[in-house]
Order: C-alpha cells, then sequence, then structure tokens
C-alpha cells in the first residue's frame, strides 16, 4: 500500500507531466503556411515539382473535385509581391468583417517577407489552405494563392526567369504582373517572351492560351494624370497598349502578341506604401507605418480582385479544371520544362550577338560561293584539281578574313564558335564544289564503262591465247569472268538510264575505281624500275 504522502507526489509528477504535454508546441503542418511546389536548382538552373507537397494541397477531399481558381503574382524581385499576397490572405481570412485589414500595430504574416535587396522567395509557392468561395448563384469554387520566385535576380538566367513566369501564367486564372511605378517598354518585351514560352509549351490551343492578367503598378507618382485605381488604370493602360500605324512593326507585335495571349487586360494604379515601410529595417508590415492613401487603394483593390463574382475558374481549352486536374497539369508542365524540346530563352545581348555572328557567317560564306561559282560553277568547263584547289585555299583566306572584319558583338571567344562554324560550312561547299567539277570530267564521267571495256577486251585476248596453248580450263575461267564483266557493264548502263538500284551502281563503280587504282599502280611501278635500269645501265 503507498503512503499518503507517496501518493501526493505521484499526482504532483503526473500534474507536470501533463502540464508539460499541455504546452508543447503544435506539430508541425497543423497550421496553414506557405508550400513549396517547384524548387530551381540554382547550380545546373534546373526546376523540379515537389507532386507529395501539391497533392497535400490539391487532393484535400472537400476540394479536389471543385472548379479552381488560382491567382498568382508574378514580377520582377524585390518588389512587394509576397507583401501584397499576404494582404490577400488577411482578407480571405477576415473578409467578413469591414475592418479585414486588421490592427495598427498588427505585425502581417503569411508568405515570408521582408524588407532588403536580396530576393526571399524561390521557385513557385502555393498556401497550403484552399479557400471555398460560393458565388452569388450558389456554386462553390476553390480559391489557390500563388507566389513566386522574383525575375532577373543576380542568379536567375533568363531561362529561369521565363520558365517560372510561364509556369505561373499557364496554371493560374488571374495572373498580377507586379511592376514598379510605369509600364515601360522593356516590360512589354519581358512579358512576350515569356508568355510566348509559355505557349510553345502548350498543345494546339483554339482559344487565347491564357486569362486575365492585371498590371499592378507599384509606387505610382502621376495621380495628377490618371488617378490610382482600377478607372486611372484602364485609362492608363488603353494608352499604353494602344497600337498606332505611326508605330514602329516592333511595338506594333508586342501589343498584338499580348492582346492575343489573354481573354482580359486590366491595370491598377497603386500608390507608395510610404518611407518607413521602403527604408526601415524593423518594418513588420504594421498599418501605423503604412500611408494612409496606400491602404486606401489597398481596400479597393483586394476586395476587388477577390470578389466570388470576378473570380474567373481556372480554363485551358475552354475547359474547366478542378484541383485534382490542376495537380496533372503541374505535371505535364514540368516535364515540358524539364526537357530539351524548347528552346531556350536568351538575354537581348546574347540573342542581338548571336544574329550578328550569324549574320557575318552567312555573308563571307556568301562571298566564297559567288568566288568559287565564277570557277567552277554551272555549266563552266572542267577545272584541273590542282588549280582548283588553289582557288578554293585562296577565296577560302578571303571569306575568314571578311568574317574577321565585320563588326561583331559577344565578345572574341563568342566570335571564335562562329569562326569555327563558317571553316565546317565553307569546306562542305569545297566538298560540293570539287564533286560538281569532277562531273565534267569526261574520261571520269566514263571511268567505269571504260574500264570494264578494256578490262573485257584483256581477257577475250588472254582466253585466245590460253586456249591456244592448250590450257583450256584456265581458258574458260578467263571467259566466265569476261561473261561477268559484260553483264556488270550492260548493268551499269541500265542503272545509269533507269536511276534505279543506285547501290549496285555505286558498287559496280567502286570495283571499277579499285582496278583503275591497281592498274596503274603496277604501271607505274613498273615504268619506275624500268627507269632505274636504264640509268644503272648508263
Amino acid at each position: 500500500m503507498l503512503s499518503r504522502h507517496s501518493l501526493r507526489a505521484w499526482q504532483k509528477f503526473f500534474t507536470e507531466i501533463a502540464v508539460v504535454c499541455c504546452r508543447r508546441e503544435p506539430r508541425m503542418g497543423t497550421e496553414p503556411g506557405a508550400v513549396q511546389i517547384v524548387t530551381v536548382n540554382k547550380e545546373d538552373h534546373s526546376f523540379g515539382l515537389d507532386t507529395e507537397a501539391l497533392e497535400r494541397v490539391l487532393l484535400v477531399p472537400k476540394v479536389r473535385d471543385m472548379e479552381v481558381v488560382v491567382l498568382s503574382v508574378a514580377g520582377a524581385f524585390r518588389k512587394g509581391k509576397s507583401f501584397l499576397l499576404d494582404f490577400m490572405l488577411r482578407y480571405m481570412y477576415r473578409k467578413s468583417s469591414e475592418d479585414w485589414l486588421g490592427r495598427e500595430d498588427e505585425p502581417l504574416t503569411g508568405f515570408s517577407w521582408r524588407g532588403g535587396s536580396e530576393p526571399e522567395t524561390t521557385g513557385i509557392q502555393l498556401w497550403s489552405e484552399v479557400f471555398i468561395v460560393r458565388k452569388s448563384n450558389g456554386r462553390e469554387v476553390a480559391v489557390l494563392l500563388m507566389d513566386t520566385q522574383g525575375a532577373f535576380d543576380n542568379q536567375s538566367t533568363v531561362k529561369d526567369c521565363a520558365t517560372i513566369f510561364a509556369l505561373s501564367t499557364m496554371t493560374s486564372s488571374i495572373q498580377i504582373y507586379n511592376l514598379s511605378q510605369n509600364i515601360q517598354e522593356d516590360d512589354l518585351q519581358q512579358l512576350q517572351l515569356f508568355t510566348e514560352y509559355g505557349r510553345l509549351a502548350m498543345d494546339e490551343i483554339f482559344l487565347k492560351p491564357f486569362q486575365s492578367l492585371m498590371f499592378l503598378i507599384r509606387d505610382w507618382s502621376f495621380p495628377y494624370e490618371y488617378d490610382y485605381g482600377l478607372k486611372g488604370g484602364s485609362e492608363f493602360l488603353d494608352k499604353r497598349l494602344q497600337v498606332k500605324d505611326s508605330q514602329h512593326e516592333e511595338l506594333q507585335t508586342v501589343r498584338q502578341h499580348i492582346h492575343s495571349c489573354f481573354t482580359s487586360i486590366s491595370c491598377f494604379l497603386l500608390p507608395h506604401p510610404g518611407l518607413k515601410v521602403a527604408t526601415s529595417p524593423s518594418f513588420q508590415g504594421q498599418l501605423c507605418d503604412v500611408a494612409p492613401e496606400f491602404k486606401k487603394e489597398l481596400h479597393n483593390l483586394i476586395p476587388t480582385l477577390l470578389d466570388p463574382d470576378k473570380l474567373a475558374v481556372k480554363e485551358i481549352n475552354g475547359n474547366k479544371v478542378t484541383c485534382r486536374g490542376l495537380l496533372e497539369y503541374f505535371k505535364s508542365y514540368i516535364k515540358i520544362y524539364q526537357g530539351e524540346d524548347l528552346p531556350h530563352p536568351k538575354s537581348m545581348l546574347l540573342a542581338t550577338a548571336e544574329a550578328n555572328n550569324l549574320a557575318a557567317v552567312a555573308s563571307a560564306k556568301d562571298q566564297y560561293y559567288k568566288n568559287m561559282e565564277k570557277v567552277c560553277g554551272g555549266d563552266l568547263p572542267y577545272v584541273a584539281p590542282d588549280s582548283l584547289e588553289e582557288k578554293h585555299k585562296f577565296f577560302l583566306h578571303e571569306s575568314l578574313h571578311h568574317f574577321a572584319s565585320i563588326k561583331k558583338m559577344g565578345g572574341q571567344d563568342f566570335c571564335n564558335r562562329y569562326q569555327a562554324q563558317l571553316e565546317s560550312e565553307l569546306n562542305e561547299l569545297w566538298e560540293s564544289f570539287s564533286k560538281h567539277n569532277e562531273s565534267k570530267n569526261v574520261f571520269s564521267a566514263f571511268r567505269t564503262p571504260a574500264v570494264l571495256f578494256v578490262l573485257v577486251c584483256l581477257l577475250y585476248v588472254l582466253s585466245g591465247l590460253l586456249l591456244f596453248i592448250g590450257l583450256g580450263s584456265v581458258s574458260f575461267a578467263c571467259d566466265c569472268m569476261l561473261g561477268l564483266a559484260m553483264i556488270a557493264m550492260l548493268t551499269w548502263a541500265f542503272i545509269r538510264y533507269s536511276g534505279q538500284y543506285r547501290s549496285v551502281g555505286s558498287a559496280i563503280d567502286q570495283t571499277a575505281g579499285v582496278l583503275l587504282e591497281q592498274a596503274t599502280g603496277m604501271l607505274n611501278k613498273t615504268r619506275g624500275q624500268v627507269v632505274t635500269h636504264e640509268k644503272k645501265s648508263r
């Protein structure tokens, strides 16, 4: 039996254990948070899809068969994409309250963000909780919020940026293009490149490939020209994307491409959030540090974006996509970008340097071709091989000098690759001209029948001599060889006339060539021995 003192000690011990257990931190994954679904390997610039993480988000039983709305924010790094998404999260959790922005001293949480000049988000992230929204017609849809890696940081290639932007645009129904201060021409050109890279990866499409695009202009400084908000943004966007006959063709093409890619395009002008937001290292998202104008426009922007009746369900080729279907599209698209089927997008400098060097290669190659045409091209007569090779070397040197004299971009090492390419292509042209010249040689054209005719004559004479001296069996063997030679001659003539059985004709030509070389070698050897004997006798 336990004493009363021992019993109290055990009770105290178990009570302390219960308190410790109650104070344990909750297990990982019980609270919603950002989930990394697309990763970027900074060493080899490859992409990976965390299928298990994506399944945990999209295959939740209550949402997996619902039609899905995907809202994504993309753009340059350190421009406040994650900061904006966290206000969207705050709205989704508190939209029943008019004061959804929260307390003035409340820190902003959700997708990871911070101040400073270094990038924060990498790859593509989804918020782990899928929001269920009921439209006015009673239909429920699943809403996903997507955060993307900022473009043009110091660790990402153009291909990395294009892939991330393309993937987010292909899988989202609402793409927010986050820009700073204005829509510049290079912003439109980058959008053209990224959307075209996405369109290349998609299967045959019959409609516009992407859905809603919103240009979100941060830190707008010209409210006296165009008011903050959606109306001022719409007027500003109409002017920026207007196609005029007076514009250069390149400018018209960019604008036409953007219009052809999206079913709807809008623009929102957002003021600067305030100096403290931009410069204070201690800023944690408290509204008391945010400019009143920014809060006012944010109060208009977020409910407009997330209005249940304005949320566009994700569609591909006119078919609405569910959460389960979105998972399969992610798997399909990432495989395409992991492969080598798509061309690699390049920086403007690299693309210009390539075009510049290729133009120089084409010019030098054309010069060589024209010079050789004047020597042995077309119907010009046969040229002795030694003389033709001398001309080839001279024109080759001239063409390489012409290539070197053209001003090119990319640096010497870059240009050397194209010079090697030029040399290879000129050597191929030389082989072509050499064969063309050889075909004009009358003896060359009739070399095979001439060799076979001489062989027939020699065998006929040899067969008669052998029969005369009584070697009938050897004479018969010569007659058989003579018959084979005559059959070969007739076959060669038929092939040349009909164009059929070319492989047999090539074999006959090669055999005749070997016989001619052997005979020529024996004659030269005999002639050399005779000359040597004559010199010794003298």
